[in-house]
């Protein structure tokens, strides 16, 4: 993915050593680091989403036409300082940004994008726009995810509502108080935090062993990138996010190898 808003090409890190090398004048000169926006739209990640949105033949690479709606929301996931108690935590902490994608027969596509020295970069493609859709429903309120579950909730105030059914399951279709979602979430997962004897053991991150940083596989096109729950073992509250391994990633996807985060089956697109 390209570092400047022009979509010339992508700072290294060595590039970005070079930098502290210019004159100030050149220094000044340079075009300002992209936006989420200007990443999730550049030339580079379009074309990338043609082939993720070919996949299977679902439609021709040449007809895909995808296009970047609306700006980028902030994607919050359930926090483990404030599973384990520490004063002032947030229920959640921005993890990447998301943009919502959408081919030439409808289909949809979330574009995460995560803050790195050269500017913000795409470093995700998820299928559906879950992130984008969840943060419209809730109304200006604090939208998290609680990974574990797959659950997507509103803090309005010192209230926690469902925004959907795996959240409605947690806490009931009319939600809960803060103070009461924290003794549930204590709970479930107050003995898998880090440093805890279960995340020793390789399990934590909030997904299955599975669902580590993908090793690089041929593939004609990006599969659907997406995130896993766990399967079997209770998952930690180690949140594994997208700034995890983000350079593995980002490689990875605008490469077109394929990735193995997928939602989960039951995963409501729209």
């Amino acid at each position: 993915m390209n570092a400047r808003a022009t979509g010339a090409g992508l700072l290294t890190a060595a590039a970005l050593v070079l930098l502290g090398a210019l004159p100030a004048d050149a220094a000044e000169a340079l075009p300002p680091a992209p936006t989420p926006e200007q990443a999730a739209s550049a030339p580079g990640t379009l074309d990338t989403l043609s082939r993720f949105f070919a996949r299977d033949g679902a439609v021709a690479r040449s007809a895909a036409a995808p296009r970047v709606e609306g700006g980028s929301v902030p994607v919050r996931i359930l926090s483990p300082d404030f599973v384990a108690g520490k004063p002032g935590a947030p229920v959640a902490r921005v993890e990447f940004r998301a943009s919502r994608a959408v081919s030439s027969d409808g289909q949809k596509a979330s574009l995460w994008t995560v803050r790195q020295a050269g500017g913000w970069q795409v470093v995700n493609i998820a299928t559906g726009d879950d992130e984008i859709r969840y943060a419209e429903l809730g109304g200006g309120g604090l939208v998290f995810r609680e990974p574990q579950i797959d659950a997507w909730y509103v803090q309005k105030g010192a209230k926690v509502l469902p925004l959907d059914e795996d959240a409605v399951r947690a806490v009931g279709r009319n939600g809960t108080s803060l103070a009461a979602y924290r003794e549930r979430v204590v709970r479930a997962y107050g003995d898998k935090l880090p440093g805890s004897a279960y995340a020793k053991k390789g399990t934590a991150g909030g997904y299955a062993p599975q669902a580590a940083a993908p090793a690089p596989a041929p593939a004609p096109a990006p599969a659907p990138v997406t995130r896993a729950v766990g399967s079997g073992a209770e998952p930690a509250v180690t949140v594994a996010s997208a700034t995890a391994g983000a350079g593995a990633l980002l490689a990875l996807v605008l490469m077109g190898t394929a990735t193995i985060r997928r939602r989960r089956a039951t995963t409501r697109e729209s």
